[in-house]
């Protein structure tokens, strides 16, 4: 690892160079710690240079800068993110936080806890951007504060409120594959209601995913969201969020037919697509007292998502002409109650607080429809938490907090997690952070009680996964503020590892014995090279061992290579050239996706075969024009090589693809 290290300094050096052409004392071009939110359960903001764990925020700025329309897009340049989509847009597309699992991140949108309670896990296919957001990716074990799902880490995506971003903000596109998108956005403070309405939609007619196929893949999708915040008094604060989720994507099925040169691979599948709906809510009101030293808040939340597959009536044999019906669908329900209470208290030299919280969680979920005969009743897990944190900060250059959760459920054994985590900035202006902590996954009920006749049954025995890890880190801002550089080395440790046994020749998950060990380093820069130009990079190098059944060279065996859909080298730059006082603008970003590990069902038995993906670099260019202070038009190019790859074994990725529009501001 030390070589990511010294990695780490040559690009500091490499930077440092052009920075000589900026005025060290010039505040302007300076780089200002975002704040951050998600680190505590507090409420409070920080400043990222006093939070002790890895996090990375994209402000709304970056989201313009980059043309963001696909959310998951834009993940692809945070350290430590891994990126799979399954074919075109709107296919299922899954994010995994240093070699974790997709269901081993939390996902937060305006603050509530979005996965689907039947997957447990959120799928960054069904949204696309707001008009004005920003992210936030917390890095690492954060059980000890927000429970199960959080061994990875968590994302939170917040809609800004109407006095962040005040106005009205429209936006049109069109461009390749048949695609147009909108969204809109009015927002603003009157009196003491501060308001943000937004909606946004996406449509495109996709291109084949199958390789060799003719069948183009698309997608609708469409989200509105409000979000209310309303100032009862000096001190009581309410807040009130809804959001609406829909997405229609076709998809592509694997072919069944094994007297077939194909089965086993997608194939052309006319008709095939699903439906995801989603309704979010959340109530949360806030009184402050002491001074604003004390604050304490209640909030109670809701997710119902539903999901409807639809398909040829014999997927297993089609025939020409077959009626499309819906073959399978499921619905979730997830209801969320908390009580948040911190306490402020020391001086300007020396700040404490101390932050008490109490989760109650009601799962609901159930197979809808199941031709295979799977159980149509409901299932519930219910889970309680416990959170005591405790924070100090000292002359706003060493920090460190500690925070320790108890859950207790219905269906599984109590669990105890914790974190503790500190950092210290010299004066020379190298921070050294590090943290330690534990993580918890409970069985999702799929993963439980799902069924698929001849392919898949889950396994009401299984017991929650956990996670222990540390990590270490220094990262330097020199030249008067102007450039930031890291590099952060983790180590985690996962134990009962949720995976999938083809023992049976019918797919169970099951619990693995023994540790499985995820380690590796993450890289970034962030520098504004001139006043017209900002570098943002990033690289992480991954080691993630996995215990797979596989049969290769035709032999059925155990694999511990490489997690799957994880390469062990990822990169990415964004070079944005934004000239003052001048109306035009322009981004480049490249990202590079080291060769990785995928499943191949192309074996009669069901059993999976191991293929490796080709590594690959995307370039994207976009850039824009004011023609005045209301009025913008942009242009990018997507794949600008038009490289071909895959993400996911056996379906096409995009190829090179070409947008414009216009946004219009009042």
């Amino acid at each position: 690892m030390p070589r990511y290290f010294l990695g780490a300094n040559l690009l500091a050096l490499a930077i440092a160079a052009p920075l000589h052409a900026v005025a060290a004392d010039d505040p302007a071009a300076a780089i200002v710690d975002p704040l951050v939110v998600t680190a505590s359960r507090s409420g409070d903001a920080t400043p990222s240079d006093l939070v002790a764990a890895s996090v990375t925020v994209i402000d709304d700025q970056a989201l313009q800068d980059r043309q963001t329309v696909v959310v998951s897009d834009v993940l692809r340049d945070v350290p430590g993110v891994a990126v799979s989509r399954t074919g075109a847009v709107g296919g299922m597309t899954q994010v995994r936080l240093r070699g974790s699992e997709g269901n081993h991140t939390l996902v937060l949108i305006d603050g509530i806890k979005a996965s689907d309670p039947f997957f447990d896990e959120y799928d960054f296919g069904t949204i696309i951007a707001d008009e004005a957001a920003r992210i936030e990716v917390l890095r690492g074990q954060q059980s000890s504060l927000y429970g199960s799902d959080a061994i990875g880490g968590v994302i939170s995506y917040t809609t800004l409120t109407g006095a962040e971003a005040p106005g009205i903000r429209l936006r049109a596109e069109g461009g390749s594959m048949g695609t147009y998108a909108e969204g809109a956005r009015v927002a603003g403070v009157n009196g003491d209601l501060d308001y943000a309405v937004s909606a946004s939609g996406l449509h495109t007619d996709g291109y084949p995913v199958a390789v060799g196929g003719h069948r183009d893949v698309g997608s609708d999708s469409a989200g509105a969201s409000a979000k209310l915040i309303w100032a009862a008094t000096s001190d009581l604060k309410i807040t009130a969020v809804g959001r609406y989720s829909y997405t229609d994507a076709d998809t592509a099925d694997s072919d069944e037919d094994s007297a077939s040169k194909t089965f086993g691979l997608t194939v052309d599948s006319p008709g095939a697509h699903y439906v995801n709906e989603a309704l979010y809510g959340l109530v949360r009101a806030e009184l402050a007292s002491l001074d604003g030293r004390w604050t304490n808040a209640v909030s109670a939340q809701v997710a119902d998502t539903r999901r409807s597959e639809f398909d040829v009536a014999n997927a297993f044999a089609p025939a020409a002409g077959q009626p499309i019906v819906k073959s399978g669908g499921d619905h979730g329900e997830r209801f969320r109650e908390s009580y948040e209470s911190a306490y402020r208290f020391g001086d300007d030299r020396v700040k404490q607080r101390v932050t008490l919280a109490f989760d109650a969680e009601q799962n609901t979920s159930q197979t809808t429809v199941s031709p295979f005969g799977g159980f149509l009743g409901k299932e519930h897990l219910d889970d309680t938490g416990l959170v005591g944190a405790y924070d100090l900060t000292v002359d706003d250059r060493a920090s460190f907090s500690a925070s320790v959760r108890h859950d207790w459920n219905n269906r599984f054994a109590d669990d105890t997690t914790y974190r503790v985590q500190a950092s210290y900035r010299f004066d020379a202006g190298p921070r050294v952070h590090a943290a330690a902590g534990s993580g918890v996954k409970d069985p999702s009920f799929s993963e439980l009680f799902d069924f698929s006749a001849g392919r898949f049954i889950g396994n009401p025995n299984l017991q929650p996964e956990t996670s222990e890890g540390w990590e270490l880190g220094v990262d330097q801002t020199f030249l008067g503020g102007h450039a930031h550089v890291g590099a952060t080395y983790f180590d985690d440790r996962l134990t009962d590892q949720i995976t999938t046994s083809f023992a049976t020749g019918v797919a169970m998950p099951v619990n693995l014995p023994g540790t499985d060990t995820q380690r590796g380093v993450e890289l970034f820069a962030d520098a504004q090279l001139s006043p017209d130009w900002r570098l943002d990079a990033a690289y992480t190098y991954l080691d993630a061992p996995q215990t797979q059944s596989v049969i290769q060279a035709g032999v059925f065996t155990t694999f511990d290579g490489q997690a799957v859909r994880r390469a062990k080298d990822i990169a990415s730059a964004n070079l944005t050239w934004a000239p003052g006082g001048l109306p035009y603008a322009a981004t480049l970003t490249v990202r590079y996706n080291g060769k990785q590990n995928d499943l191949a069902f192309t074996d009669p038995s069901f059993t999976p075969l191991l293929a490796q993906l080709k590594a690959y670099t995307l370039v994207n260019l976009n850039g824009s024009w004011k023609l005045n202070q209301r009025v913008e038009l942009f242009a990018r190019v997507e794949n600008l090589f038009d490289r071909s790859y895959q993400e996911v074994f056996s379906f096409a990725a995009p190829g090179r693809a070409a947008y414009g529009g216009v946004r219009l501001r009042f």
